[in-house]
């Protein structure tokens, strides 16, 4: 019975780890690729999760929705909406250097999550969203069905990890590292360094939509202390240098490592006296906060640093 439990919550940590992979993944094509920092992924995580939330929701007089959509056409509604307000973002904000583009992210962000929690008749406030449904749900049933979305989620981070690659290793990847190691050189060589930035940043705010659906339909409920962003924009940056920046592979590992120890730190925090556990959210942060200057001591470019593609020679004929 032990085993079981302890199989089931390896499963769940899984999922979890499936979602910040896919958050990771979206930065590294955001900051890794491009070079744009984003400190806003808790309001574009959160976008996805109540558009595809409400896609795919039945009916209901507390909130916008009734469209009982399939789940992959709320997962879709989601990366395109996120996409579509990652754009808007761009459009004002990406002309900014990076300390000022942070700002402006969270600032959004924080926008969204008030439009959220405020915006009762959309996303019926801090009472959140019910009843949303699961992938697959008619192939298993109870616990069993983790197990059939933990196959559905890992699918959904195996085919962004090879867009991703593919991403990386094409001229368009090419020319966003030329545009993020030096702007300069690169619009002098005729690269338009907005346009890129502009496609790098939507890219990343679509997949970073589908890791919200994602949660929502695990779930099942959604409100917004489910887009803290110490839980996600704090944590996934977190995941992505101690992983690796620039590196598709470090992205995934790193948020399945990071993960595995956010999730080892709860079990050691709930250990502590009493009055100590009302601040175990703050002491799980400077456990994780002293790992990542380990890590980055040891490995200075994160566990599996970036590596750039071998360059491609044609003979002549």
């Amino acid at each position: 019975m032990e085993m079981t439990g302890l199989f089931f919550y390896l499963v769940s940590i899984l999922i979890a780890g499936g979602i910040y992979a896919l958050l990771c993944l979206a930065l590294n094509i955001q900051w890794g690729m491009g070079g744009v920092f984003n400190a806003g992924i808790a309001g574009f995580f959160a976008t996805g999760a109540y558009a595809s939330a409400i896609l795919t929701t039945s009916e209901s007089a507390k909130h916008v929705g009734g469209f009982d959509l399939p789940v992959v056409v709320g997962l879709a509604g989601a990366a395109v909406i996120s996409g579509c307000v990652g754009w808007l973002v761009a459009k004002i904000c990406i002309r900014l250097k990076s300390d000022y583009l942070a700002m402006a992210s969270i600032g959004i962000a924080e926008i969204l999550r008030l439009i959220i929690v405020n915006e009762s008749w959309l996303t019926n406030g801090a009472l959140g969203l019910s009843g949303v449904p699961r992938p697959l749900a008619g192939l298993a049933s109870g616990r069993a069905a983790d197990i059939v979305f933990l196959a559905f989620i890992w699918a959904i981070v195996l085919v962004v990890f090879l867009f991703s690659q593919r991403l990386y290793d094409s001229p368009w990847g090419r020319s966003l590292r030329a545009i993020r190691d030096n702007e300069t050189s690169a619009s002098a060589a005729g690269k338009d360094v907005e346009k890129f930035r502009i496609q790098t940043f939507v890219i990343g705010c679509a997949v970073m939509g589908v890791a919200g659906g994602l949660s929502a339909h695990y779930f099942r409920f959604l409100s917004p202390s489910a887009t803290d962003p110490m839980l996600v924009t704090f944590l996934v940056w977190v995941m992505l240098m101690a992983g690796g920046s620039g590196n598709n592979k470090g992205a995934i590992v790193g948020a399945l490592v990071i993960w595995f120890l956010w999730s080892a730190t709860e079990i050691f925090t709930n250990r502590l006296p009493p009055e100590w556990i009302t601040r175990s959210s703050f002491i799980r942060m400077l456990l994780v906060g002293l790992l990542l200057q380990f890590v980055l001591q040891r490995f200075r470019s994160g566990i599996i640093p970036e590596k750039a593609p071998k360059l491609r020679y044609t003979k002549k004929e």
